[in-house]
C-alpha cells in the first residue's frame, strides 16, 4: 500500500495504525471530489491507514450541494439532455472510480480482502428484489472496478436480491441492518449464495462481502423509550445498546464463520462475510466521541467512521483489543431490555423502515436539484454550489 514505510514508523504514535496492526479495518464513512481531488482521502490513505469508502445517498446529496466541482460535469450532462437519474449516477460513478483507484494498492495487496467502495442502488426499490437486481447489476458494469461493492438494503427484498446477486459472484454490501434477526438471514443468504456461487463455477476469492449494523441509531431509539419509563434501572441501560448488539453479532459471526457450517465454504477458499459497524459517529453528546469505536476493536471487523469520529481517535483515542469482551453482559444487556418491553427485533424493523424512507428522501431531494439547465436550481454561495429543490 502507497505510505506502507511511514506506516510502520508510525504505528506507536498513530492510534488509526494501531487498529490495522490488532486486525480491524478502518473504513472512510465519506466521499466527494473535494476530498478526491484536494488530497484528503489519499492523505487518510497514507497517513491513517483508511482502507474502504462507504458512501450512500444523504453522503452524495451533501458533497453534491456543497461542492464547486461538480458544476462543469453537472453542465455537461445537461445538455447532453440525460434525465436527473442518469446525471446522478454520472456524477457518482465517476467518484466511485476515481476512489477505487486511490484504493486500488490496498485492494491488491490484501488480495481483495479490502481497499472496497461501496455504491448504493436508488433506495427507492428498498422493496423490489427484480429491479434492485437489475440495478445492481448494472451498476456493477458502470463503474468497471473489482474493488467496488454494491450495496443494498437489509430489507426482505434486499437480502432476496443480495442472495441473487451473491449467486452471480457480484460482492455486495448489505446495509441497514438494526437487529440480530436482520443479522442473521443476512448471514444465511450470504453462506447459501456463496455456496450456489461455487456450484456454478465462480472462483471462491472473487467473492467479497461485509454486513453494515448500524449502532447510534439503535441507541438514539432505545433510549427514548429507556428515559420514557423513568426509573433508575432503566437509566442505566441507556448508551449501551448498540455496542450490546454488535458485540451479539459479532459473537454470531464467530460461531457460523469459525464452525463447522462455514468449514466447506472456508476449504473452498471463500471468504467469511466480515461485520461492519456503521453510524459510528456519537449522536448524544453525554457519550464518549468514540463510544462506537474503542470497545470494538478487533480481528474480523470493520468500522467505517465519518471524518470527526476518525479525527477523534487519531487525537486521543485508545487502541486496545476489547471487541470479544463482555459477549455475556451484552447478551444480558438484551434480556434487560426484552424484560423492561424493549424487543430489539421490533427495534430494528422501525430503524430499518425510517433509514430507507431518509435514503429515499436524499436521493429525491438530489433528483429535484438536478433539473433541466432553465431551471434556477445551482446556485453560489461561499462554500462553492448549492442543490435546491426546482419550485
Amino acid at each position: 500500500m502507497a505510505g506502507g514505510k511511514n506506516m510502520k514508523k508510525s504505528v506507536s504514535t498513530n492510534p488509526l495504525l494501531a487498529l490495522k496492526a490488532i486486525g480491524q479495518h478502518i473504513w472512510l464513512d465519506n466521499l466527494s471530489r473535494t476530498l478526491l481531488r484536494e488530497g484528503g482521502l489519499q492523505r487518510l490513505i497514507n497517513e491513517d491507514g483508511v482502507d474502504g469508502v462507504t458512501s450512500n445517498p444523504a453522503i452524495f446529496e451533501k458533497a453534491i450541494a456543497n461542492g464547486t466541482y461538480y458544476r462543469e460535469d453537472l453542465e455537461r450532462l445537461r445538455s447532453a439532455g440525460l434525465d436527473a437519474e442518469a446525471c446522478y449516477e454520472s456524477l457518482v460513478i465517476a467518484d466511485i472510480r476515481a476512489a477505487c483507484a486511490m484504493l486500488l494498492p490496498a485492494f491488491r495487496e490484501s488480495r481483495g480482502e479490502v481497499g472496497y467502495v461501496s455504491l448504493e442502488v436508488s433506495p427507492a426499490l428498498a422493496n423490489d428484489a427484480d429491479a434492485t437486481v437489475v440495478a445492481a447489476r448494472r451498476l456493477y458494469r458502470q463503474v468497471g472496478c473489482d474493488n467496488v461493492l454494491i450495496k443494498v438494503p437489509a430489507t426482505d427484498s434486499g437480502i432476496e436480491a443480495f442472495f441473487r446477486l451473491t449467486v452471480e459472484g457480484i460482492s455486495v454490501n448489505v446495509t441497514l441492518i438494526f437487529s440480530l434477526e436482520q443479522y442473521e438471514a443476512v448471514l444465511q443468504s450470504y453462506l447459501l449464495g456463496a455456496m450456489r456461487w461455487l456450484e456454478s463455477g465462480g472462483q471462491a476469492r472473487h467473492l467479497r462481502s461485509v454486513a453494515s449494523i448500524f449502532l447510534s441509531r439503535v441507541d438514539t431509539a432505545v433510549d427514548t423509550f429507556l428515559t420514557d419509563l423513568g426509573t433508575l434501572h432503566a437509566a442505566r441501560l441507556c448508551g449501551r445498546t448498540g455496542i450490546a448488539l454488535a458485540k451479539c453479532c459479532h459473537g454470531r459471526y464467530r460461531e457460523v464463520f469459525q464452525g463447522p457450517d462455514f468449514a466447506l465454504l472456508r476449504l473452498a477458499g471463500i471468504r467469511p462475510q466480515t461485520p461492519l459497524w456503521a453510524s459510528t459517529g456519537s449522536k448524544n453528546p453525554a457519550y464518549s466521541d468514540l463510544i462506537y469505536v474503542e470497545p470494538l476493536i478487533g480481528l474480523g471487523s470493520i468500522n467505517t467512521m465519518p471524518e470527526t469520529t476518525l479525527a477523534a481517535f487519531r487525537n486521543h483515542g485508545l487502541a486496545a483489543d476489547t471487541l470479544q469482551e463482555g459477549l455475556e453482559d451484552a447478551r444480558h444487556h438484551i434480556q434487560a431490555l426484552l424484560a423492561l418491553g424493549i424487543d430489539l427485533n421490533r427495534v430494528g424493523e422501525s430503524l430499518q423502515l425510517d433509514g430507507v424512507r431518509s435514503f429515499a428522501e436524499a436521493y429525491r431531494h438530489i433528483l429535484q436539484g438536478l433539473t433541466a439547465p432553465e431551471d434556477p436550481v445551482l446556485h453560489e454561495h461561499p462554500g462553492g454550489a448549492r442543490l435546491t429543490p426546482s419550485a
